[in-house]
């Protein structure tokens, strides 16, 4: 038999037992979940706060309210805005939206985009073509005709392009022109006044193209140069030579000293010539016969003939030999088969 003192002791631990699980548990129940950011604003070295009075101190059932993260880490919604891709390419083009995804303002670069440049003021052949002071250079700019001239134009050169025809209104109004190159074209039409109202016209070049006739030509030209075409005799017109609107021929062309007329279809050398010539070149045509008169005023044997001293007749089957009292007025005989 147990005797009472010792009942009183057993009972005694069990409640010890009971009430110390509960304490345990409250003790850790009042133990705070303590937050890196908090313990960093705590100064330990003067924390001297004692466990049963940490409740008082802080209230762990506002404990939010202390901290609002609101105002700490920003508020990111998903599915806002798209990673910012690192090449500018890959942007959206602006209108193109998804569900819930509002429009991407394309990049900007540095600094402010330099305005375009302006169109240079003046008639279209300064736009396609170079003009300098009164020249006005085409060469190989793909032309299909010839473009509008500033008034003042002097020398033109529109070379190398697919120039077809050359219309009277072409030069209307250039009073001025003084040299004319459209050398290398496709010109295969020439109106007959093309030139004829160019008073200051003194030197036209159309080698190498597929004229098969020449228009009138000013008085006061100086050189023609209608090599590698396709002219016949019969292209040589009375009207080609009159000078101005005279009913003459090509004598009348007091100025004129180079005349170029090879590799063409000639048949015959056209005549009468002008007493200013000097240089007279119709090598490799078809030209078979030649007038005694042609260079030399058969009728006046004292007759000295000296400005023309460069003929080419060579590349023609014409035998020179058979017209011996033709050169007798020359400082020298012309160029070919003798």
């Amino acid at each position: 038999r147990m005797c009472p003192l010792g009942w009183l002791g057993m009972a005694s631990l069990c409640l010890g037992t009971l009430w110390a699980v509960p304490a345990k548990e409250r003790k850790k129940a009042e133990k705070p979940k303590a937050d890196l950011t908090l313990y960093e604003n705590l100064d330990l070295d003067n924390y001297d706060l004692a466990l049963d009075n940490y409740g008082e101190i802080l209230d762990l059932s506002n404990y939010e309210e202390l901290y609002d993260y609101g105002d700490v880490v920003p508020k990111i919604e998903v599915g806002t805005l798209a990673p910012r891709p690192k090449d500018p390419k890959t942007l959206p083009e602006l209108g193109e939206t998804t569900a819930g995804t509002p429009k991407l303002q394309p990049l900007s670069s540095a600094g402010p985009i330099p305005p375009g440049p302006i169109p240079r003021q003046g008639p279209p052949s300064c736009l396609l073509c170079l003009c300098l002071g009164t020249s006005v250079y085409c060469d190989d700019a793909d032309l299909e005709q010839i473009p509008v001239l500033p008034p003042d134009t002097a020398y033109l050169y529109a070379r190398f392009n697919r120039i077809r025809a050359i219309r009277a209104s072409d030069f209307t109004g250039l009073e001025k022109l003084k040299h004319i190159d459209l050398s290398s074209n496709s010109i295969s039409w020439a109106d007959v006044d093309a030139f004829r109202l160019l008073p200051s016209l003194q030197e036209l070049l159309l080698p190498e193209n597929r004229l098969t006739a020449l228009p009138e030509l000013p008085r006061s030209i100086v050189r023609l140069d209608a090599r590698l075409n396709r002219i016949p005799s019969a292209g040589l017109r009375p009207e080609a030579f009159r000078g101005s609107s005279l009913p003459s021929s090509l004598q009348d062309l007091k100025q004129l000293q180079f005349l170029h007329l090879s590799d063409n279809r000639l048949d015959s050398i056209p005549a009468p010539l002008p007493e200013s010539l000097r240089s007279l070149h119709l090598q490799n045509n078809n030209i078979q016969m030649m007038h005694e008169d042609t260079f030399c005023d058969s009728q006046d044997q004292g007759q000295i003939r000296r400005a023309l001293e460069d003929i080419r007749l060579d590349g023609n089957p014409i035998n020179l030999s058979l017209f011996p009292n033709a050169f007798f007025c020359l400082p020298r005989l012309p160029t070919g088969r003798f």
